[in-house]
């Protein structure tokens, strides 16, 4: 994609081409369990919300239109501002956390800008930050850091199921 397609021109861009088919390729071996949403409004309270570019999300037994408990987070790091993204991030990963009604659910987040990502998760009141970011020049790295993201997500999903069932 990189070589044949303008890909960074516009945030649309970038999110179609960098992003977008990384999370559908990785997202696939996940889709029982969960929904990646486009373009979502999240909200919780006033100073608590957002609207990331991406939210991957519990799949509802309701079906895929209905939105679910949130776990992950990606947002763009606009004009390359990785500190201003990272908060917009934070925000949204505290409403993802308050709208699934615990702080025992770890939300996961990276922020973005189209060749670097940088992931963190905030767990009850700690944001943990991964100093090291990952590059779409390494994509075998990228994809297993995605996978093992998306993993972390299934796991704490179905640990929240059988807790709920006992």
């Amino acid at each position: 994609m990189m070589r044949d397609a303008v890909v960074d021109n516009s945030e649309f861009a970038i999110c179609e081409n960098l992003i977008y088919p990384i999370l559908k390729e990785v997202g696939k071996s996940y889709r029982q369990y969960f929904v990646l949403w486009s373009h979502q409004s999240l909200n919780y309270e006033q100073k608590f919300s957002g609207f990331p570019e991406y939210i991957l999300a519990k799949r509802s037994p309701l079906g895929k239109v209905v939105f679910e408990k949130p776990y992950l987070i990606l947002v763009e790091a606009k004009q390359d501002n990785f500190e201003t993204g990272l908060a917009q991030c934070l925000a949204e990963m505290i409403a993802a956390q308050r709208l699934n009604g615990e702080d025992k659910i770890i939300i996961f987040g990276i922020v973005y800008n189209g060749i670097t990502r940088q992931f963190c998760k905030l767990e009850s009141e700690n944001l943990i930050r991964n100093i090291t970011p990952c590059s779409i020049y390494e994509l075998d790295k990228l994809f297993a850091v995605v996978n093992f993201v998306f993993k972390q997500c299934e796991i704490q999903l179905n640990n929240l199921v059988v807790i709920s069932s006992e």
